[in-house]
């Protein structure tokens, strides 16, 4: 009913979860926040105290800083289109000054359960003590921390380091050594390069083709080319497959291996070094990985190279070790949302961020956190359970027909298309709310 206010928790204090407790903030909606580490920022915060950062001392954004910002606090003219960690984990830290909500998080507590109580709300216990109930949750925890390794793993052993690059910090201990890199997405291309700078060696070992893309094209960041939603998609993706055509041409011309899938049909990989670094023969590609050999590891061409150390550039877990696996969980990494937020059985269960878009989670997250704002005060109603589940399978349908069929692909979405789509969504249900006050 319009105006019913709601008692929300939100679980952790990212990127994402920052923005939502500004949005709840902003609309009065009384809330919780628990943050496990001792700083907001999350994935950002390069040696993060909770351990659970994936960042690593080079690390760069590969989505442009307007593209990236949060809507009511632009990134500093000063920083470059593609900024350092260390200056976006600082532009997080104005964020919550700026708009007075630090004192909003309660840090250095993690949530060790949350549970579904008899009485319709949900029961939160942390590892401080605190044990509540709350009408609402917002799961805010992100995705790129629980590490995925190869599965079924490799056979044999490496009298080496074998390690996954959520471990990977630097290329200090690289320097001099025989190094393997596992994979074709951004973390592995970006470590490749940085290895490649110190290591004796660097090979690239591919599981299945990629297009790698160029943070520029024609002067400009490549993300703020050909992106309105006002465009239709078709065109939009014929334009872009004819643009990487001319920019960057087959992927075999560079020794990586041709990819199965059209551009547009996988999650991006995106690199300004790692073509430059193929072509000058700093980095050896090479195929799958067969065994792994005591000092050698053999791929599967039948040819062996003496390696040092194997990192696993495999991808993350979609994981909640708050919640019961029987109660909430993402089997494959896929755990299906009302437009990726909303459990289509726990209504005032919300998972924010839990998506990969072909841009930033940022804003996104914070069009999220405005649309829970609404819904905890009453002014925004989902549609029925029919229409929610008629919608979801069109979503999904829609989703696995596009993208390849793996474990990578199970929450994609178009960045400037899933925000005119929740903003349509956001107006139909305030129209839907009104609609029951006055019938009520």
């Amino acid at each position: 009913m319009l105006g019913v206010m709601l008692r929300a928790c939100v679980i952790g204090a990212g990127s994402s979860g920052i923005t939502v407790v500004k949005a709840l903030r902003d609309a009065g909606v009384p809330f919780d926040c628990f943050e496990k580490s001792d700083r907001v920022g999350g994935n950002w915060v390069f040696g993060n105290k909770n351990g659970m950062s994936s960042a690593y001392r080079g690390l760069h954004i590969n989505t442009s800083r307007d593209r990236m910002q949060y809507s009511d606090f632009p990134m500093p003219r000063s920083y470059p289109d593609f900024p350092h960690h260390s200056q976006i984990a600082e532009y997080f830290e104005r964020y919550v000054d700026h708009f007075g909500i630090r004192s909003a998080i309660t840090f250095e507590t993690g949530v060790t359960h949350a549970e579904l109580a008899a009485d319709g709300r949900f029961r939160v216990r942390t590892d401080r003590g605190h044990d509540a109930r709350y009408d609402a949750l917002l799961v805010a925890n992100g995705h790129h921390w629980d590490p995925a390794w190869p599965d079924p793993p490799f056979p044999g052993e490496l009298d080496g380091v074998v390690m996954h690059s959520h471990d990977y910090h630097s290329p200090d201990p690289l320097r001099g050594k025989r190094v393997l890199v596992l994979g074709m997405g951004n973390s592995a291309m970006d470590i490749a390069c940085e290895s490649s700078d110190v290591a004796e060696r660097t090979f690239l070992a591919a599981r299945r083709g990629a297009h790698v893309i160029p943070k520029y094209l024609f002067g400009r960041p490549l993300d703020r080319i050909v992106t309105s939603a006002r465009v239709p998609f078709f065109v939009r993706r014929a334009l872009g497959r004819g643009l990487y055509r001319l920019a960057v041409g087959d992927m075999t011309r560079y020794g990586l291996p041709r990819p199965d899938h059209e551009l547009g049909q996988a999650h991006p990989t995106i690199s300004g070094r790692i073509l430059d670094r193929l072509t000058h023969g700093a980095i050896t590609p090479k195929p799958n990985i067969e065994r792994l050999a005591g000092d050698r590891v053999r791929f599967v061409d039948g040819s062996e190279e003496r390696v040092d150390v194997v990192i696993y550039c495999t991808g993350y877990k979609v994981t909640f070790p708050f919640f019961d696996p029987a109660f909430v969980s993402a089997k494959d990494n896929d755990l299906p949302l009302f437009m990726r937020f909303f459990h289509p059985v726990y209504s005032r269960l919300m998972f924010v961020g839990l998506l990969q878009p072909l841009g930033a989670i940022m804003p996104i997250a914070e069009a999220q956190g405005r649309w829970a704002a609404k819904y905890l005060r009453g002014e925004y109603a989902l549609p029925s359970k029919a229409e929610i589940a008629r919608r979801m399978k069109a979503e999904r349908d829609a989703m696995f027909a596009r993208y390849v069929r793996s474990k990578r692909h199970t929450m994609q979405v178009d960045f400037d298309d899933y925000l005119a789509a929740l903003e349509r969504e956001v107006r139909a249900g305030q129209r839907r709310a009104r609609r029951e006050a006055r019938a009520s």
